[in-house]
């Protein structure tokens, strides 16, 4: 089959440039100079030709305003309607994964009254327009089942089977159970695609997923999807399109058209969502910006604690921050219906503050109001703001509508935290210990200005802890400052979950104390509304310890439901699918993290892990290498390289690679000896980082990657130092 070039013809037909290709054939963008319109070519591979007619008959069958027209048949080519768009993506906010979907259901019900069964159906074939309609497209493995046609003069009856028993048709992840087992594939096998897809528009996850295709089929087979975080009425529509056996599930595709429906009209009452974005600083010190995003932090605190209301978490609703967006696209980046913005304008002891609440979709304003008070009325103002928003979706809400502030603070206090915080979250000093020494500086102001307030002793707390979690200072050192705070904070609000999260984890990686840090997590996720930081702790220093990472990942999901834009997060996401050995899946998400933020040191790290892993050691090097041309002395990254040079006689740039890190950083010193296969060199460096209370070494003592440290005579005695295993074990499974 000759390449295809711009510039050449087809028939009257130009070709442009190329669109996509894949295993059936490719796709051109062409000109047809006729009729002065784009279109879209597509010619299928040679080993693909009988599926040629089946397509054309298939399309041309079908007249539909969500399914792709064709417009024309060439020798080995279709023309096809031009269609400007990108790929389905999850997540979706409720009300749109519905609208969406509704639009699916209605071209699939379309195409299975023609007869036509789509047998491919998967997010990659769905294309979401401009104009935010969907358009199904390739019906490249789609087949003309028996069908009755009632005209006024005759019954018909035609029937086309273009694929023999016991073939295998579709793509993994979305195949039905019968396509897996190559049986007879009907308009039910569809639906359950269609079940696969809706729960990836819902949770921006697979339904079913596996290191490979095999794997992958397996779970079609045998196992069930993780549950939704979505409507009961929608979940149970879900679960029945994936029903193993297809007399179980729905019998038309009418059938889930129509339960969508009925759901249609409730879904953004069952589960209202909102994003809070800065508010813009008004006045005219410049510096007064932490006021006015500490605010918008503060709405958002307490819009979190309402139960029955989705709110994005402040790293990734303030993500957009200095950017001219337009709100349709955050609130869809986002997985929200509505959004919150306004401003802040301070002038002596004056205040004034506008805010808006719009709905996303169309752009409506739901409830505006400005806000001119003493400054001393700032707290009033946050409450009247909170009701507000409660009241115009109060249909919406299921649990209470409104919290008590435990402790109304000083208001100099106050300042010094929203300060503290502001120092935190903005990177604009010369170093991220600066920044820290700065953060650290007004958390005790505000601690001096009112001892009586706790949230400064809880972050403060989480401050010192992860000073010494990510190796910036000795954990041991900062542990005791850690606890000191965390416990202040609780005798001031013993249900603080931030200071119950943070003796958690030092029970668990410093103190190898498990029975404790299962306490304390518990305590801190209490709760209605847990925050992602609580979540992550939970997820990294408990349970990926105990090898426990179907719970750890499950932690991770609500993170980023919470936080879809958090990049620590997803790296902390991402380092748990790498520990669980799902390094397939991992690159797949490290992937989507550069798509967000190309910079992502983890990601291209734990990309290099996962292809080492997996084998590829050429990818892996690669991957490494442009780690560490990113950021130096990246342990991951370096442990890596330095281990695979070694192992292809490149001795002396290893060499000096180890030198860097020498006495500096275990994990790099475990890696290199693990590629390596020096075990007890490995296990060497291990003792090292458990004397030193690294973190690693109890987050990491379960990775399925150290299974040859697991193997050695040496472990158990080092698992047992961490209360592991053995008779000294306190661990509470």
């Amino acid at each position: 089959m000759a390449a295809w070039t711009a510039g050449v013809r087809l028939g009257p037909y130009v070709l442009l440039a190329p669109i996509g290709a894949g295993g059936m054939g490719e796709v051109w963008k062409a000109h047809d100079p006729r009729l002065g319109r784009v279109v879209a070519v597509k010619r299928l591979k040679e080993a693909a030709g009988s599926r040629f007619q089946q397509e054309a008959r298939a399309i041309a069958a079908l007249n539909h305003p969500h399914i792709c027209q064709i417009f024309d048949i060439g020798p080995d080519y279709l023309v096809l309607e031009y269609i400007e768009g990108e790929p389905l993506k999850g997540p979706q906010p409720v009300d749109q994964a519905v609208r969406l979907a509704t639009q699916v259901a209605g071209a699939l019900d379309a195409a299975h009254r023609k007869g036509v069964v789509h047998r491919d159906l998967k997010p990659a074939n769905i294309l979401v327009t401009s104009e935010g309609s969907v358009k199904l497209l390739d019906f490249g493995l789609a087949k003309l089942t028996e069908r009755v046609e009632v005209t006024e003069d005759a019954t018909t009856r035609t029937r086309i089977a273009m694929t023999d028993p016991g073939t295998v048709i579709g793509t993994a992840p979305y195949m039905s159970p019968e396509q897996v087992e190559g049986r007879a594939a009907d308009a039910r096998s569809d639906v359950f695609s269609f079940g696969a897809v809706l729960y990836e528009l819902l949770s921006g996850r697979q339904a079913f997923h596996g290191e490979n295709a095999i794997s992958t089929m397996a779970a079609i087979l045998h196992s069930e999807p993780a549950p939704l975080d979505a409507p009961a009425a929608l979940e149970q529509i879900v679960k029945q399109c994936l029903t193993k056996l297809p007399g179980q599930r729905y019998q038309t595709m009418a059938e889930v058209r129509a339960a969508l429906q009925s759901v249609a009209g409730r879904t953004e009452e069952a589960q209202p969502s909102l994003a809070v974005l800065p508010f813009t600083n008004m006045s005219r010190d410049a510096d007064d910006e932490y006021f006015s995003d500490g605010l918008a932090e503060e709405v958002i605190q307490a819009l979190s604690q309402i139960s029955g209301i989705k709110v994005i978490a402040r790293t990734s609703a303030f993500a957009f921050k200095g950017k001219n967006e337009d709100i349709r696209k955050i609130a869809q980046a986002l997985g929200v219906t509505n959004v919150l913005e306004g401003s802040v304008r301070r002038a002596g002891s004056r205040l004034r503050v506008t805010a808006q609440l719009i709905h996303a979709a169309d752009g409506a304003h739901l409830w505006a109001q400005r806000f001119d008070r003493e400054l001393t009325d700032v707290f009033a103002v946050q409450d009247e703001i909170a009701a507000a928003i409660v009241g115009t979706l109060r249909v919406k809400l299921a649990g209470p509508t409104a919290t008590a502030r435990p402790h109304e603070p000083d208001l100099r206090a106050y300042e010094a935290f929203l300060k503290a915080r502001h120092h935190q979250h903005h990177r604009f000093l010369k170093t991220a210990e600066e920044q820290c020494a700065r953060a650290e500086e007004y958390f005790k102001q505000a601690i001096a200005l009112d001892p009586q307030w706790a949230d400064p002793h809880a972050a403060l707390g989480s401050q010192y802890f992860f000073l010494g979690a990510l190796g910036s200072r000795p954990l041991g050192e900062m542990t005791a400052f850690a606890r000191a705070e965390a416990w202040k904070a609780l005798e001031l609000l013993p249900s603080d979950p931030v200071a119950h999260a943070v003796l958690g984890a030092i029970a668990a990686v410093h103190d190898y104390d498990w029975k404790e840090a299962a306490k304390q997590f518990q305590l801190a996720r209490a709760s209605e509304s847990v925050s992602p930081s609580v979540h992550n702790m939970y997820a990294g220093f408990y349970l990926s310890p105990l090898g426990r990472f179907e719970e750890a990942l499950q932690q991770s999901e609500k993170v980023i439901a919470q936080d879809p834009l958090n990049m620590l997060c997803r790296g902390r996401r991402l380092s748990m699918l790498l520990l669980s050995e799902m390094y397939g899946r991992a690159i797949v998400e490290a992937q989507k993290v550069l798509e967000f933020d190309e910079r992502s040191i983890a990601a291209h790290s734990l990309i290099a892990l996962a292809h080492f892993f997996q084998g590829n050691l050429a990818e892996a090097r690669a991957w490494a290498e442009e780690a560490l041309r990113r950021m130096p002395l990246n342990p991951l990254a370096t442990g890596l390289l330095a281990g695979l040079l070694k192992q292809s006689g490149e001795e002396k740039h290893a060499e000096k690679l180890v030198a860097t890190l020498r006495g500096v950083s275990p994990l790099a010193m475990i890696l290199y000896h693990v590629v390596c296969s020096e075990i007890d060199a490995a296990l060497d460096c291990y003792e090292h980082a458990i004397e030193q209370r690294q973190t690693i070494a109890a987050e990491w003592a379960a990775a399925g990657f150290f299974r040859p440290l697991r193997s050695n005579p040496r472990w158990p005695k080092l698992a047992g130092t961490m209360n592991l295993v053995g008779p000294n074990s306190n661990v509470a499974f």
